[in-house]
């Protein structure tokens, strides 16, 4: 007797992480374009972060596919705060 093989639909796909790995990618031409404003050693810091977060958002791609929404839009508030406080504190202008 041949056995059958059980065929099962497919999931639905999330459209979350795709919304927030578009929202990643127009972070990073903040982070790229702050050189206008910050000096090397600032932009070097903030893609490093922008790096950290861009790798949290592939792991949790599958496992927490909301949470890249939350982790763009905080990657975008955290660099507007960068740049304030380097343009307060360290006197950053461009």
């Amino acid at each position: 007797m041949a056995r059958r093989r059980r065929v099962t639909a497919p999931k639905s796909v999330s459209a979350w992480p795709f919304a927030g790995m578009c929202l990643m990618a127009a972070a990073f031409f903040l982070y790229a374009a702050s050189g206008l404003v910050a000096p090397a050693w600032g932009v070097i810091a903030l893609l490093v972060v922008w790096l950290v977060l861009f790798v949290l958002c592939c792991r949790w791609w599958t496992p927490h596919p909301k949470r890249l929404v939350f982790v763009a839009v905080g990657a975008m508030v955290f660099w507007f705060c960068a740049l304030t406080a380097g343009g307060a504190w360290l006197e950053w202008s461009a």
